[in-house]
Formats: C-alpha cells, structure tokens, sequence
C-alpha cells in the first residue's frame, strides 16, 4: 500500500475568492494532526482489494431501471470521456461524455479496453461507496475537504497552484495541454493518466495533488464554504446539499442515463466535494487544477477521472 506522510495540522487560508464562486470565500481554517497517502490509491492497490473480498464496484452493478426513469434497459456500464474531432460548443458536456456499458475501474475506456501496463495508474471509475469500501478495507478513512486542501497547500499558505503561482507547462501536474476537448498534446506524454509519481512532489513530498485525477473527500457538498464566525475554523459547517456542478461533467438537465449517473440516481443521491482536479483540466474550461478548486459529484457517480486518495488519523 501507499506510504503515509504524518502532517501536525495548523492553520491555513482555505478557498480562493477569484476564480470559481464555489471555492469561496477565502478564510481562516485548522484542522488537526492527520496522515495522508503519498500518492492515489492505484489499480493494483484496488486490485488486491478486490480479490481479497469480492467487492463489486457501483459501475459493474446491474442498474436498477425505476432509478432512472425513460433510460430503458441499461448495461452496468459508466461515463467515459470520449475526444471530439473539432472545436465544439464547450457549454454542452455531452459532446465529449458518453455512457459506455463495461466501462468499469477494470475496463477504465470501456470493454474493450484493460489494465495491461497501467498497474500503477491512479484507479479511476470509482464511486463514492467503492472509495468508502477500500478506505474500510485498509484501515484507512478517507480525508475531509479541510484536510485535503491542507495537505495539498505543501505548506505553501496562499499560493495559486501547489507548486506557487507559474501556470502548468506540462511538467508540474498531468492536466490538458492544447485545445479542450479535441487536441491534448499531453503533459510529459501522457494523455490520459500517468503512473503515481510521474510529477514532482509538493512541499509535504505528495504526489499528484492537482492533475492526474479527482479525488474523492468525505465533506458533503455546500455551494460556498459556510464560514460561521462563533464556531472555531475547522471544517466548513456545511448541512448536505443535492445539486449541481457546472465544472468537469454535470449539467442542468438530466433526461439520459449519463446525465441521470451524473447527478445520482432519480436526483436523490448527495453530493460530495471533489477535489485536485484531473488530466482533463483546461484552463479554457476548467482552471481546477489548483488546492483551493472544488467540484460536486453525486455519490453513485463513477468516471474515467475520478479516483481517491487515503488518509489516517495520528
């Protein structure tokens, strides 16, 4: 399993007031002393996992047709992203997802597609409940929000990106190099995720922060940081809320079963905060590559850039 790297915690600036609204308002946190995976849980982590219990990820799960009514008979399958040929209207998300039945954490790109060569890859098509069970499994949990953006800062305090404030070239995170989403030129070659540990580490000698994939977080989704000024800085005090992301896959509407798995099945599944952005981060699309970014994902959702990252308590 992944070495674990013991932070003592403090004090920080949390969020970012000048790009998303989401990431905002810019404040005070703390979190306490924690532990936290060097690098993202890997396809042979999760593959050990798997044959040591069994476990059956939500995108290889029969879908139930009453959760997603006027989809039809749908295959177990997931979300891939899938590159245009041309330049397209970057407000429409379904140009460049589709639902590809077989596409699993086994078959990432769909059924025809394996892991052959990427045993150390970040693994990816990974729900919320199969992050909860892995984490289970490895006497591990996953990390808050709070925690995640700690780590991620390297201590760094305020800083744009975790490296400090020069834009990605391609050689400090794998996010989307070119034109998004038809031409990506990929950073130190890699296209769609690179091996953990591929780029350099930030201050705390963690690797992959930002870029490669999202990461999942246990911190329910608010739509802004609920910053209460009686209650000390820890982390934000948000209730659980159901909606939407504008950023790396959902949409408005829902009226097909990518759209339905995108928002959680009949609209009725919570929302948690993603958080380190993927390799298919653009800045003409989605500047989330950055510690302070957050995103919402349903918990049933699963995709080509989603995998996770475990922590510990001290």
């Amino acid at each position: 399993m992944s070495e674990f790297v013991r932070l003592r915690g403090g004090h920080f600036r949390m969020g970012a007031d000048q790009f998303y609204p989401e990431e905002g308002p810019e404040h005070d946190a703390w979190t306490g002393p924690f532990e936290i995976a060097r690098h993202a849980v890997t396809n042979r982590e999760f593959a050990a996992f798997v044959e040591a219990t069994g476990y059956v990820t939500v995108a290889e799960r029969p879908i139930d047709p009453a959760a997603f009514p006027g989809a039809g008979d749908v295959e177990p399958g997931s979300l891939v992203f899938t590159p245009t040929q041309r330049p397209v209207d970057l407000r429409d998300w379904r140009q460049w997802w589709r639902w590809v039945p077989g596409a699993s954490w086994r078959h990432p790109r769909g059924a025809a597609g394996d892991l052959e060569g990427r045993e150390d890859h970040p693994v990816v098509q990974i729900a919320y409940a199969d992050a909860l069970a892995f984490a289970e499994w490895s006497d591990s949990r996953l990390p808050t929000e709070v925690e995640w953006e700690f780590a991620a800062r390297g201590g760094m305090g305020g800083a744009t990106y975790v490296w400090g404030e020069e834009p990605n070239d391609g050689s400090r995170a794998n996010t989307w190099q070119g034109r998004f989403p038809y031409l990506n030129r990929g950073a130190r070659g890699w296209v769609y995720t690179a091996p953990v540990g591929s780029f350099p580490p930030n201050g705390y000698g963690l690797h992959e922060m930002t870029g490669n994939t999202w990461e999942w977080t246990s911190t329910p989704w608010s739509n802004r940081h609920q910053v209460d000024r009686h209650r000390p800085p820890t982390e934000p005090a948000g209730r659980q809320r159901r909606g939407t992301s504008d950023g790396h896959c959902c949409a408005p509407q829902r009226d097909t079963i990518a759209e339905s798995r995108c928002h959680g099945s009949a609209g009725q599944s919570v929302n948690r905060v993603l958080k380190g952005g993927s390799h298919l981060c653009s800045p003409e699309y989605c500047l989330r590559y950055r510690p302070a970014a957050r995103s919402a994902q349903s918990e049933d959702s699963a995709t080509t850039h989603i995998g996770l990252r475990l922590a510990r308590d001290t």
